[in-house]
């Protein structure tokens, strides 16, 4: 197991982003993650991807450009695949797993916000972990972002079916967040940023927090 850089700190703001590996440069989606983490990077918050291409790319290498100063990392947990997967050059800090289970663990110990970006399986994979960590109180209550139209529909039907049928709660609901483009996803991130500067004994932090057994 490759271990990471020991500037990796979890007391930085980390912004964890999950969204498809098959997204090519030129789709309107990998630029709108770029624009997104360039910000992030601007704000030396740390962003956290699976290290590789795709949307992961997107954000590596946007919050490099934007990291101008220095002072946050962009961070890669990748996972060992019978396709080997490299990590893409926007990564500073990296660390690799065998397990999907034990890699979703760690995105979550640092995780101070989530922006799920449009994807398949894999991401509806870390969406829904995420979420029902949270549902159950494993880990703190974070944002968790949906960027972009292709998410509008899931939204539709969560409320039509599922919610209605009370399958989980109002409140389990109010943990998502739709948001348009990455204007608003970063309004959303900034709000959950005061609340982390805040560090009164309310902020809860998935470091703390997260036990993994």
């Amino acid at each position: 197991m490759i271990k990471l850089d020991k500037r990796f700190s979890p007391k930085h703001f980390h912004v964890t982003i999950f969204g498809s590996a098959r997204i090519k440069k030129d789709d309107p989606v990998y630029k709108e993650i770029y624009k997104l983490s360039e910000k992030i990077g601007k704000n030396n918050w740390d962003v956290v991807t699976g290290g590789g291409p795709g949307i992961m790319e997107a954000a590596n290498l946007g919050h490099r450009k934007g990291n101008v100063d220095g002072n946050a990392h962009s961070i890669g947990l990748g996972i060992q695949l019978p396709h080997e997967q490299r990590f893409n050059r926007g990564v500073q800090l990296f660390r690799k797993f065998k397990i999907f289970s034990r890699r979703l663990d760690n995105f979550m110990l640092f995780s101070n916000a989530i922006v799920i970006a449009p994807g398949g399986v894999g991401t509806m994979l870390e969406m829904f972990y995420s979420w029902q960590l949270m549902q159950v109180g494993d880990t703190c209550q974070i944002p968790i972002i949906f960027l972009g139209e292709m998410w509008k529909g899931f939204f539709d039907w969560l409320k039509k079916e599922p919610l209605k049928r009370k399958y989980f709660e109002e409140k389990d609901f109010n943990l998502l967040y739709h948001a348009k483009n990455w204007e608003e996803a970063i309004k959303i991130i900034k709000e959950a940023n005061k609340i982390w500067i805040k560090g009164d004994k309310d902020v809860c932090m998935n470091y703390k927090k997260y036990k993994i057994r």
